[in-house]
């Protein structure tokens, strides 16, 4: 198995979403969740999606992942087509994502719920992927709890311990769905060094929806501003704030001139929303 959370020599992950539509069927006639949604994400890229409630985000991130089908247009990882109208949905090994609530194995120890992946797969022994899991907790400060059941971790530790397991799986993209919309301001900070210290050692393509514009800029090399549904791409903005990252950053003049950027931006398609009276759908 190649080694975890080192940059691949030739980076994987090119993602094409190419007039990307959702339908759903609901009481009263359908709804058309995302229409011609269309977006190149480079490979190593991170990118993060914001927009009102509801507009279409998770859609499209489950649409990525194989989760639910898209009824137009396609989406291609690395010049394949892993979906479109006429070919189903499917997930895949080259995709992980990371949910809003925790997905450890509560009857399983750390290094257990890191070593899965591999052991499920059968790209290792059992031997080999717990040596290899152990090797990554360790680095990444891990290596104290290995042996503890999620139950007596913090929500904080947990959810590093969520991206080690995913990451250990050496996706080509990692979709994370708001992973630390249920921490408190201070963890959520931590949290956010310790993804980009993740992201940095490996430079896997990321995915990443949330309603947080300070945690979208803190993160993202380009933050991508969903219109209220359905959902299009009202607006692109690139991040040049320079790697590494730190949380004293989120008090720069360059960093509070995006965030009012990408607010106004945001706060446009939030009014609208408000004013439909739209739902929340996925």
């Amino acid at each position: 198995m190649a080694a975890a959370l080192s940059p691949a020599a030739a980076p994987k992950g090119a993602v094409s979403l190419r007039s990307v539509g959702k339908v759903y069927a609901a009481p009263g006639g359908d709804v058309v969740a995302v229409e011609d949604w269309t977006l190149e994400i480079g490979a190593g890229e991170f990118v993060a999606v914001v927009g009102p409630s509801g507009c279409g985000k998770t859609t499209l991130l489950n649409g990525i992942a194989g989760f639910d089908p898209i009824t137009s247009g396609e989406i291609v990882l690395d010049g394949k087509r892993i979906a479109s109208a006429a070919v189903p949905a499917k997930p895949g090994a080259d995709r992980v994502v990371v949910f809003q609530n925790g997905a450890l194995f509560p009857w399983k120890t750390v290094v257990d719920n890191v070593a899965y992946g591999p052991i499920v797969q059968r790209r290792s022994s059992r031997a080999e992927a717990l040596r290899e899991a152990r090797t990554l907790l360790a680095r990444v400060g891990l290596r104290d709890v290995a042996d503890a059941y999620p139950s007596r971790l913090s929500s904080g530790v947990q959810r590093r311990v969520e991206m080690v397991r995913a990451l250990i799986n050496e996706p080509k993209i990692l979709l994370l769905d708001e992973p630390f919309r249920a921490l408190d301001a201070t963890s959520k900070a931590v949290m956010h060094e310790e993804l980009l210290k993740l992201y940095d050692a490996s430079h896997t393509t990321v995915f990443f929806i949330t309603h947080d514009l300070d945690e979208a800029i803190f993160l993202a090399d380009r933050v991508v501003v969903s219109t209220t549904r359905p959902a299009r791409v009202k607006a692109i903005l690139r991040v040049d704030l320079p790697r590494p990252r730190d949380f004293r950053m989120t008090a720069s003049s360059d960093f509070l001139a995006l965030k009012a950027q990408v607010a106004d931006v945001v706060h446009q398609e939030a009014e609208k929303a408000f004013r439909r009276g739209e739902r929340e759908l996925a």
